[in-house]
């Protein structure tokens, strides 16, 4: 079995800056981290690598060329390889583009059974691209999943959460999966996981390398702009009243009458 777990890396701060001109992050200076909720997707791949050695996992990061550092700490907690999509030509994607992009990307590694992305990314916290992936594939997809049965090579059971509780969704192969934070932390790079990682070959992917078409590729090809980047206003405090619940509830009509609520 084959897994692709889609990657991003993201601002380690909180402090982040935006390019009021495009709309994008400025990430020159800024410290970078695997996304979270990626790393949870990846501690699903291998924890079901580790009932069956066999499953490939295959890691793949969307980026610039230093997010190469990420993807050999992916190899370095247990992923057997890892690809960079990496060109200028991806620069100022949205998450259409970014998703596009990805999914003509894992067009390029043959039959795939599974792909895992985290649930969201935690600069842009759209929850847009995996389900973008799955879409440009035309496979099926579960989102915001917490466990995963391989009933067989055709077949898995996937247990979601929902906003009234839990679900189990049986999906055929291949399928897009987005993982939720999990009860059980990633798992830390091993030290022989680590020497692995120095001397592993990254590979890099292009454009040139992608059978896509370049209009939609890149801050042109973005059909999504950041309109205006505003701190939100500072919410006024609230009153507390205390007395009887009749007094009170004449007191808050007339406050509803006097600004026009009701």
């Amino acid at each position: 079995m084959k897994i692709v777990v889609c990657v991003k890396e993201v601002p380690d701060t909180t402090d982040v800056k935006m390019d009021p001109e495009h709309g994008t992050l400025i990430r020159d200076g800024v410290p970078s981290i695997i996304n979270p909720f990626d790393a949870f997707a990846l501690e699903m791949a291998l924890q079901l690598k580790d009932k069956d050695p066999s499953v490939e996992i295959i890691t793949i990061c969307m980026g610039p060329p230093h997010a190469e550092k990420s993807l050999r700490e992916t190899v370095a907690m247990g992923a057997d390889s890892a690809i960079l999509i990496t060109d200028r030509a991806f620069a100022g994607s949205d998450t259409w583009a970014t998703s596009y992009t990805l999914a003509s990307a894992i067009k390029t590694l043959g039959d795939v059974d599974m792909i895992f992305a985290g649930q969201q990314a935690i600069d842009g916290d759209t929850a847009q691209v995996g389900p973008g992936i799955a879409e440009f594939l035309k496979i099926p997809q579960a989102i915001f999943v917490g466990a995963i049965e391989i009933l067989d090579d055709k077949t898995v059971v996937a247990e979601r959460l929902t906003e009234t509780g839990r679900e189990k969704l049986e999906l055929g192969l291949p399928a897009l999966i987005s993982i939720i934070k999990l009860p059980k932390d990633p798992r830390l790079p091993s030290l022989r996981g680590m020497m692995k990682s120095k001397k592993a070959e990254i590979a890099k992917i292009g454009v040139e390398g992608l059978d896509v078409e370049e209009q939609n590729l890149g801050l042109s090809g973005s059909p999504t702009r950041v309109m205006k980047i505003f701190t939100p206003p500072k919410r006024e405090s609230g009153e507390i009243w205390e007395g009887e619940p009749l007094d009170l509830a004449g007191r808050l009509a007339e406050v509803l009458k006097d600004q026009g609520i009701v």
